[in-house]
């Protein structure tokens, strides 16, 4: 018996023993974190493991897969991929599909047991029926706030709010108005013993000032000490105990002589919440147990928060009794059933002008016929950072980045061999974060994934030919990753890097004649189109408006907060760059509330081609997706950036392949510009909503084209 610092850093080797238990999950719920990625390769290949918990997955569903992944039933990233729904706007944001929810839960059952009575197993619950639970919510509305707001006016209530530090904020303003609510309580009923939870030392002071009978404990209090207190209140000896959650608030039992405990502050560590109350809500407590939460007008989204958990919390227990007393202790053969496949029976659908196909991206490549593309257009996976199908073909099923260009290796001789020669394979690519829980550096850093894929295809015989820069909004990067947090640079700055662009990286198969270097099929465009003066402009890479003149930094100050975004970019287009009037127009937004903590809308525009500023993120087929309720692609590839290389890199008629197709962006793009589209995916569903895109389209498309002459 030990503690998990002893096993994650300590001299302890799980693998000598036969049989593990760990006694808390909580453990594993971070799947980023040091302890789980340390844990998940140490205790492998042990034959007997098991993983307990009061509360199992208190938070989201998904948490349950980490039990999974270390207890080597499915990996992570396949159950990731089977059950749940993944949201392209913000990073780590996964739901659990509706239409998989009975699925989800026979696979929990078939290696996961949810107990909470004896019934569960078709016993008798004499002697083991808790008592009922009552929710007592007392709001605090007055008394602690004459706060000034920036305009000079005093606020009646604080402002409802939503972020940890501004939760943080209303918690140490209130603790007086708290207090005394909570006196109040202890004083309405003086018969019985209660447990007071709080977080905060100010906390602590106030209630031992205010309630001078209480038996309080402090992290730094002597540890015979404290224990003799705790044991104390247990037995009955004293009435009022004041405690943390992260002190007593797991493996304590008060059960026996206490049924009231109050929570004087709130946060959203469900888990720890509804661990502080199983300290008296538990076996051999024989009163009905009072719960008195005391909360700010302002922190009710946190009490909102904290019940809904509860009620998910009740929802999976419900759950998993059913599915136990339906289907018994078994369903080990589902698990079976459900293991990692490989290999795609291969679906092709045609078209006037696509081929959509439903396979291995390798196997179908290695099929094609050499020099019989015109142009490759494609958003590969990102290492290992999504799967999309639960199958070993799966290019985000790697280990690692190098486990990645491995499999890459198989796929990009074939990319090589049909690109004809002299035309462009553009791949769009973004460096990773890397997390510091995972790294051990503390801190999140880059992989510089654009630059190893450069290093890969060159490798391959690709000839390298630039880069176009796809600016992303910085503002709401930080708020996926919190790599870039403004008070953590405010801290420290030199834990910050900058903001995480898109690329576009162009390579070229070499032409047979390299005198000129022209393509054996040259992409010509015709002089009266193109013009000599938009090649000086486009050249040039320096656009600027006629007609209007540039607005001016008053009137953007008092420009609407929805309409500031594409009017800065104007003005810093067309205006000689000053970083300080850069900053001092930002700041003067911040102080007339029109710097939003969302998107930003003063950042920089671009004077050069090579970096690419007006892209829409809002138009990709993951618009029309939602719209049909149907499944949104994860790295939706935008519909601008697709356009342009098509237009800048193919000539009317030619053939555009994409090897990761997704849900058909590139091949309806193609096909809209004149050209036609040579679509793969490997995820079923993906290719199936890509087919209902393309065929749509060319339902409706009404236009006689050059394709349907040649073809008659």
């Amino acid at each position: 018996m030990t503690n998990y610092e002893r096993v994650r850093d300590g001299d302890i080797d799980p693998a000598v023993f036969t049989a593990t238990v760990l006694d808390e999950a909580s453990v594993l719920r971070s799947f980023g974190s040091k302890t789980y990625q340390t844990f998940l390769d140490k205790f492998k290949g042990i034959p007997y493991k098991l993983v307990a918990t009061a509360t199992p997955s208190p938070n989201k569903y998904k948490e349950l897969i980490h039990y999974a992944g270390f207890l080597e039933i499915m990996d992570t990233g396949q159950a990731l991929t089977r059950f749940f729904q993944r949201d392209s706007t913000k990073a780590n944001n996964l739901t659990l599909y509706p239409h998989k929810e009975d699925e989800f839960w026979l696979w929990v059952s078939s290696w996961a047991l949810v107990l909470t009575t004896p019934s569960d197993l078709g016993y008798p619950d004499e002697g083991y029926d808790l008592p009922p639970l009552e929710i007592r919510r007392h709001v605090v509305a007055e008394g602690y706030n004459s706060n000034l707001d920036r305009d000079g006016q005093y606020k009646i209530i604080n402002d409802v709010t939503m972020s940890l530090a501004e939760a943080a904020k209303e918690k140490r303003e209130s603790i007086s108005i708290r207090v005394a609510k909570a006196k109040e309580i202890v004083d309405s009923d003086p018969e019985a013993h209660f447990l007071l939870w709080h977080d905060l030392e100010a906390e602590r002071n106030a209630i031992k000032a205010a309630i001078p009978d209480v038996v309080d404990i402090y992290g730094s209090m002597d540890y015979d000490e404290r224990e003799r207190r705790v044991i104390d209140f247990s037995e009955g000896k004293t009435r009022l105990f004041a405690t943390k959650k992260s002190l007593s608030g797991s493996g304590c039992n008060f059960q026996r002589h206490c049924h009231r405990a109050i929570f004087i502050g709130i946060d959203y560590e469900f888990n720890d919440f509804i661990q502080a109350i199983h300290r008296i809500y538990r076996f051999l407590q024989t009163e009905t147990v009072i719960i008195d939460i005391i909360c700010t007008e302002a922190e009710d989204p946190i009490y909102r928060t904290l019940m809904e958990k509860w009620k998910q919390h009740n929802h999976l227990q419900q759950r998993m009794r059913e599915i136990v007393k339906k289907y018994g202790l078994g369903g080990v053969q589902m698990a079976e059933a459900m293991a990692r496949s490989i290999g795609v029976d291969r679906v092709e659908v045609k078209g006037k002008n696509f081929v959509a196909v439903n396979n291995d991206c390798v196997e179908e490549t290695k099929k094609m016929e050499s020099d019989s593309v015109d142009l490759i257009v494609t958003s590969i996976p990102f290492s290992n950072h999504y799967e999309y199908t639960p199958s070993y073909n799966d290019f985000g099923h790697n280990k690692d980045t190098e486990k990645f260009f491995e499999q890459m290796d198989f796929l990009t001789p074939n990319l090589l061999r049909v690109l004809k020669p002299g035309r462009v394979f553009c791949c769009h690519v973004k460096d990773r974060v890397l997390f510091g829980n995972a790294t051990g550096m503390g801190m999140p850093t880059m992989e510089p994934f654009h630059a190893m894929c450069i290093r890969h295809y060159m490798g391959h015989g690709f000839a390298y030919m630039g880069m176009i820069t796809v600016v992303t909004d910085v503002v709401r990067e930080n708020n996926q990753t919190y790599r870039l947090g403004w008070t953590e640079q405010c801290k420290d700055g030199t834990k910050m890097g900058v903001g995480c662009p898109e690329y576009i990286l162009l390579f070229r198969k070499l032409p047979t004649d390299h005198s000129k270097a022209y393509a054996d099929e040259p992409v010509a465009k015709s002089k009266d189109d193109y013009t000599r003066a938009q090649w000086q402009i486009d050249a040039h890479g320096f656009w600027r408006s006629s007609g209007d003149r540039l607005l001016t930094k008053e009137e953007l100050e008092k420009m609407p907060v929805d309409r500031l975004q594409a009017a800065y970019r104007k003005f810093s287009r067309g205006s000689v760059y000053s970083y300080a009037d850069h900053v001092a127009l930002a700041k003067k937004l911040d102080e007339d509330g029109h710097l939003p903590a969302t998107f930003m809308v003063v950042a920089p525009g671009s004077w050069t081609d090579q970096v690419w500023d007006d892209i829409n993120r809002m138009r990709t087929l993951n618009t029309t997706q939602s719209q049909r309720r149907q499944q949104l692609h994860v790295c939706p590839l935008q519909l601008d950036i697709v356009d342009r290389l098509i237009n800048r890199y193919s000539n009317p008629g030619d053939l555009v392949l994409d090897p990761f197709g997704g849900i058909g962006t590139v091949a309806l793009e193609a096909i809209k510009g004149g050209r036609k589209g040579y679509t793969v995916e490997l995820n079923s569903d993906y290719f199936r909503d890509a087919v209902g895109y393309l065929q749509e389209y060319e339902r409706t498309d009404d236009n006689f084209s050059l394709f349907d002459l040649l073809e008659a």
